[in-house]
């Protein structure tokens, strides 16, 4: 027969076991929000290719005045 787990170790057991499931979580959120900022930076990108390409046939359309 098993002899009963001592109480005062059992705490800091169970807190470790919470510690290594919090730092999973906060392994896999930091992992997640790169992706995130990953795909964000991309998104930009784009944008900014869209408005350049904008920029360019406003200009060569005439529907925008140049700067003196």
């Amino acid at each position: 027969m098993p002899e009963p787990d001592n109480v005062v170790l059992a705490y800091p057991r169970r807190i470790d076991e919470k510690v290594d499931r919090v730092i999973d979580d906060v392994r896999d959120i930091k992992v997640r929000v790169t992706n995130l900022e990953q795909g964000q930076a991309g998104i930009q990108r784009r944008l900014d290719r869209v408005e350049a390409r904008l920029d360019r046939i406003e200009r060569r359309l005439a529907l925008v005045e140049l700067p003196h």
